[in-house]
């Protein structure tokens, strides 16, 4: 019988610990927990912490899990099943709304669009599906920012670039346009990527309750806004679009 890897196995059972119990955990507290010395259990986390699987809270100095562990834990959900699940809901959500409809997950530094209901008219239009989209100016992207903790380090790690005078590029603020995303479950763009035009988007969350994708409608500024703001009835819309999806993902009500 082949011998297990000792490495490997104190590995894993440190990330079960951290995966469990308390949110973050200092080096005594592994080390006791799993009745290893500490310079072995602090080598350990070492490792893991380079490669992303393991972080270290820079003022307690205390470990919880990377966000590395997040990619890796997310693919399972293959793309196919999010966009068969999504199907009924977006088809219900162009004809409800009038617009067109984006199904979009974190591809390297941007956004891939894996499913797109045309605006349900008899306009010429393009189907987007392989298209990118950028994180930081997207509605799809920042929902994708504000929830997923890789799609986060993205967009802050690589350049924002200003595609209008509307774009918000420097650090500070978008940070702080992530946080408005957070407080209200949904992005919006106006006119931050392309001139007239704009969009709004929400989060879908699997069974574990991780972000895995965003659903938006994208339309003439026109369109989407009454009196200068974005139409209260199609942000209610497009949040209960991602809900539904989420539900049928097994996130349960959120």
């Amino acid at each position: 019988m082949a011998r297990n890897i000792q490495s490997l196995e104190r590995a894993a059972a440190m990330l079960r610990l951290l995966a469990g119990g308390e949110r973050r955990l200092g080096l005594s507290d592994i080390a006791s927990s799993l009745g290893l010395a500490k310079g072995t259990a602090h080598g350990i986390l070492r490792t893991l912490q380079h490669e992303g699987f393991v972080e270290q809270d820079d003022a307690s100095g205390r470990y919880q899990l990377g966000a590395e562990l997040l990619r890796l834990g997310t693919t399972y959900l293959d793309v196919h099943e999010l966009r068969a699940r999504a199907l009924v809901w977006t088809d219900d959500l162009a004809r409800s709304s009038g617009e067109s409809v984006y199904l979009g997950v974190l591809h390297q530094q941007g956004v891939l669009i894996v499913h797109h209901v045309f605006r349900p008219d008899d306009s010429r239009q393009v189907l987007e599906i392989g298209a990118m989209q950028p994180l930081h100016s997207t509605a799809l992207g920042k929902v994708l920012s504000a929830y997923d903790p890789v799609a986060h380090s993205e967009a802050l790690e690589n350049e924002r670039k200003a595609f209008t005078d509307r774009t918000v590029c420097e650090a500070d603020a978008f940070e702080h346009l992530l946080d408005l995303t957070r407080a209200r479950g949904y992005a919006a763009d106006v006119e931050e990527t392309w001139e007239g035009v704009a969009s709004v988007a929400a989060p879908i969350h699997d069974r574990r309750r991780m972000p895995v994708g965003a659903v938006g409608v994208t339309g003439a500024v026109e369109r989407l806004r009454r009196d200068g703001e974005l139409r209260p009835e199609l942000i209610a819309a497009v949040r209960d679009c991602a809900r539904a999806v989420s539900r049928d993902l097994g996130a349960g009500r959120f």
